[in-house]
């Protein structure tokens, strides 16, 4: 089984990036939660924390926000060693916090666009 993708595809900032690792990685599976019953689990996550992060759904677990980039990026050769810099743990701290105030951001930016 493929592990897959949940993003928001209405975002356009998320949309150009997601678009850019699709171009590069077919191992994942690629999954627009805007489209119906494209939810991970309604009673297991909050549909608003849903919305505001990238979660990526694999064998064992879902992985979240910068803990799901760090999973894509190890799947893009081109991007390995990224997802070891930002494992490293200072640079994970400062990359969690990075992540959360942008997801923030582009949640707030976007927050008329969401209808699940």
């Amino acid at each position: 089984m493929k592990s897959k993708v949940y993003y928001n595809d209405k975002c356009s900032i998320c949309r150009i990036e997601i678009n850019h690792y699709k171009k590069k990685c077919n191992s994942l599976e690629w999954v627009d939660i805007n489209t119906p019953d494209n939810y991970l689990d309604k009673n297991l996550i909050n549909k608003n924390k849903f919305l505001r992060r990238i979660h990526i759904k694999t064998d064992n677990n879902i992985l979240v926000g910068v803990d799901a980039f760090i999973f894509l990026w190890s799947k893009i050769p081109q991007y390995k060693i990224l997802s070891k810099f930002i494992s490293l743990p200072i640079i994970y701290q400062i990359a969690y916090v990075c992540y959360e105030i942008l997801a923030f951001l582009l949640y707030i930016k976007n927050f008329k666009q969401f209808k699940i």
